[in-house]
């Protein structure tokens, strides 16, 4: 099936279980790092090496109180994933990954406003917040089309954290991005 029928497809939601870990990382690693991200936009494989994320950090955000990982199936087929953690006025919004052969189909529009409703319905916050690495302008562009707006707030990167990838370059920080929702 093509990917241009795929942006229309009904996906289905789920809070995902320790049981969806084995799954969960490879796609979270396939959409981020190797020449396997390359297939789709999102990739960090020229800014980053090394792992996005491992069983033991998919289990934490899984675990965590205040916190679920969001899963989207197609055809019985998990395609994509997203972080959501209650802080209290607003939600966080992190580990979203969409299957590279599926991006840039328009999953990634309604996967986004699926998670800004579920904040708004089920904790009531009134603010999303990410953070981006800052150098990717085009993903950047990309949330901020969805309504994010750059707040010019950065945090360094954890360079020496293996956990969080190994950097190509010496210029990376955080940037938090924040959406008023309605």
């Amino acid at each position: 099936m093509d990917t241009a029928r795929r942006a229309d497809a009904e996906l289905t939601y789920r809070d995902a279980t320790e049981a969806d870990i084995e799954a969960l990382v490879p796609l979270i690693e396939s959409a981020y790092r190797g020449d396997s991200s390359r297939a789709g936009w999102t990739t960090e494989a020229d800014i980053l090496e090394g792992q996005r994320t491992d069983p033991e950090g998919v289990r934490a955000v899984i675990t965590a109180p205040a916190s679920k990982l969001l899963t989207v199936w197609l055809d019985d087929a998990l395609v994509a994933c997203c972080q959501l953690e209650h802080r209290g006025e607003a939600a966080y919004f992190g580990m979203f990954a969409v299957s590279p052969a599926l991006q840039g189909a328009g999953l990634g529009k309604r996967i986004i406003a699926e998670a800004e409703r579920v904040a708004r319905v089920e904790w009531r916050v009134r603010e999303m917040h990410m953070t981006v690495i800052s150098v990717r302008e085009e993903l950047i562009a990309f949330y901020e089309r969805r309504g994010y707006r750059r707040t010019g707030k950065l945090t360094p990167f954890p360079y020496g954290d293996e956990r969080f990838g190994l950097p190509q370059r010496d210029d990376l920080a955080f940037e938090l991005l924040v959406k008023e929702l309605a």
